[in-house]
Formats: C-alpha cells, sequence, structure tokens
C-alpha cells in the first residue's frame, strides 16, 4: 500500500492498553518506522499501578520539522490506538477532539473490580456506541482473537499496527515493518509477525 504524507504536523498519536499486551514494543515499533520514512519522533508513556493489568499510554509525537516535548496536549491527538477496548474511551474523553480518528481491538481485559463483581463492565455495543460519539472515525478489530489463531495473543499488538497502516493516516506499509523488526527480532519470529500484520492489514481492507 503506497504511503502518504502526514495531515498536519505535528501529528500526535496515542496508544493505550494494559500491562502485558505489549503496548510499549507496538510504540517502539511504529516510531522505528516513521524515523526510518524521516520524521521526528518523541515517545512519552505513562502506566498504571501494575506493570501487569494496569493502564499503559504511550503518547507518539511525529514532525517533519523538528522533535516535541512528548506530552501530547489534552483534547489534541490525532489518532487513538487501543489494545483494550474501554481504554479507548479513557483516552478520547482526555484527548480526543471531533476530528480524531480511533481504532481499537475488541477483546476486553477485565479489571480486578469487575472480576469481584464490584464493578460492571460495558457491553462491546455500548463502548462502540461511546467511541463514535467521541470521534469522527472508528474501526474494531478482533485482533486478540487472531492473534490467538497464530498461537500467541499478544500478536494482537502486531495486528493492530497492520490494522493502523490500513487506515492510511501515516506514512507506512509493509516493507516499512519488515525492515524494522527484522532488525530487532530473531529470524524465526518474522515471518509469523508479518502474518499479523497482514491480517491486521486485510481486516480492516474488508
Amino acid at each position: 500500500m503506497a504511503t502518504k504524507p502526514l495531515s498536519k504536523d505535528p501529528y500526535n498519536i496515542v496508544i493505550t492498553g494494559v500491562g502485558g499486551q505489549g503496548n510499549v514494543m507496538a510504540s517502539r515499533v511504529l516510531a522505528n518506522i516513521l524515523v526510518r520514512n524521516g520524521y521526528y519522533v518523541t515517545i512519552g508513556e505513562t502506566f498504571g499501578a501494575s506493570q501487569r493489568g494496569g493502564s499503559v499510554m504511550s503518547h507518539i509525537r511525529v514532525s517533519r520539522q523538528c522533535a516535541w516535548s512528548p506530552q501530547i496536549p489534552r483534547g489534541r491527538a490525532d489518532i487513538a490506538v487501543s489494545l483494550e477496548p474501554i481504554e479507548a474511551i479513557r483516552v478520547l474523553k482526555k484527548y480526543g477532539n471531533p476530528k480524531i480518528n480511533a481504532l481499537s481491538n475488541t477483546r476486553p481485559i477485565y479489571p480486578v473490580g469487575v472480576i469481584a463483581g464490584q464493578l460492571t463492565y460495558p457491553s462491546l455495543q455500548e463502548i462502540k456506541e461511546s467511541v463514535k460519539e467521541l470521534c469522527l472515525s472508528s474501526w474494531f478489530i478482533d485482533a486478540t482473537d487472531e492473534a490467538m489463531k497464530l498461537g500467541n495473543p499478544i500478536l494482537g499488538n502486531i495486528i493492530m499496527i497492520g490494522a493502523l497502516s490500513r487506515i492510511g493516516e501515516l506514512p507506512m506499509g509493509r516493507n516499512d515493518f519488515k525492515e524494522v523488526i527484522s532488525k530487532s527480532m530473531q529470524e524465526d519470529k518474522l515471518d509469523i509477525n508479518l502474518e499479523a500484520f497482514d491480517i491486521g492489514t486485510s481486516i480492516v481492507g474488508q
């Protein structure tokens, strides 16, 4: 798929999820792809109460002109990528605006309060309706379900990166992804990561 230049500068991306989903890795892969295409990229990260199960959020600021501060101002994100659906709502309420786009995984990860019966987790339909009210365009994909078919649920983060490339908001494609992961992963893991990326692009393309 052909890439295109950013629609604005800086372009602000939020990738969010919970600990253990590979949020940080996804952010690093995306940042390296954009650096490879000649952009300045700054990453800022916040972590919840626990490394596994707590909220994890990465701010990625991309510019052709210069490096920006790592923190995206409130209401100024351009796209939100959520590895966990309810986290999409949290991001959109704080960093969203009428022009933001949202891409979300559909598989929930229930917090302790929900598991203990003290809190209620909204249905996926309720989450979709809330997200649609908070953004310009939204996509929901079954990234974790598809990753489990590949034998490793954490590959959902790579499926999300593939889906993000297909949306067409960022200057990135399959060759960029292949070049980046070839430098950071063992050779025996390359094929399955490329397959995960391709699944992401095909889901959004349907």
